[in-house]
């Protein structure tokens, strides 16, 4: 498949909570796509120049700094995770959840002064270690991808830092929020290709925008 440089492109979450939402705010919008193979990377509009680029979403950003796609939804975690700004162009209520640092019930830590030289599990390094910075604590960052809860459990670590959406995972393994790093959504982010921006805001963004207001 070739890719039409003269289409708009929006990098949105290949599997995960963003997803499908994503694809329902771009239908909300009057852009229609089909379902598609479920192993497609670029799935495009059916009804405009559209192509929407299926990618992890850890990669979002990259694509849309380097201009490979002019816009990606993607949750601020990921953001404030890699320490990057990008224009906002839309903020979501989907894809809500929190970043917290937990410990467990039995551990005995009850606060993040707790913390100083204990190890911490996490998927978010770069986070926990400019929280940890911040607030004065020496610890050690252990990078987990996946499954970070059950660090406590295998003495691999005395605390987790990960995201979570109703706390339920965190209790089901016996574990207690600490503090609150970062409270994260869904956001639209936008590309420096000012041309493609600036046409799908106004034809898209803006358009719908003011048909739902009247």
């Amino acid at each position: 498949m070739l890719i039409n440089e003269n289409r708009i492109k929006i990098a949105v979450q290949k599997r995960g909570r963003l997803r499908v939402p994503s694809f329902d705010y771009l239908n909300s919008i009057g852009l229609y796509f089909g379902i598609g193979e479920s192993n497609d990377l670029i799935v495009s509009c059916q009804n405009a120049p559209v192509d929407v680029l299926l990618v992890r979403n850890r990669d979002i950003p990259e694509y849309v700094r380097t201009g490979a796609a002019d816009f990606g939804i993607v949750g601020l975690n990921t953001l404030y995770e890699r320490d990057e700004c990008y224009p906002v162009t839309n903020q979501f209520e989907f894809g809500r959840c929190s970043l917290v640092i937990a410990a467990s019930i039995n551990s005995g830590i009850n606060s993040v002064t707790k913390l100083q030289n204990k190890r911490i599990a996490t998927s978010y390094p770069n986070s926990l270690r400019r929280y940890l910075n911040e607030n004065g604590i020496i610890a050690n960052v252990i990078e987990i991808n996946g499954s970070v809860e059950i660090a406590p459990l295998l003495n691999i670590a005395d605390a987790v830092c990960d995201i979570t959406q109703t706390g339920d995972t965190l209790r089901k393994y016996g574990l207690k929020p600490l503090a609150t790093i970062l409270r994260s959504q869904a956001v639209m982010i936008e590309g420096a290709n000012r041309n493609n921006v600036d046409s799908f805001k106004e034809k898209y963004i803006y358009a719908s925008n003011k048909v739902k207001t009247i």
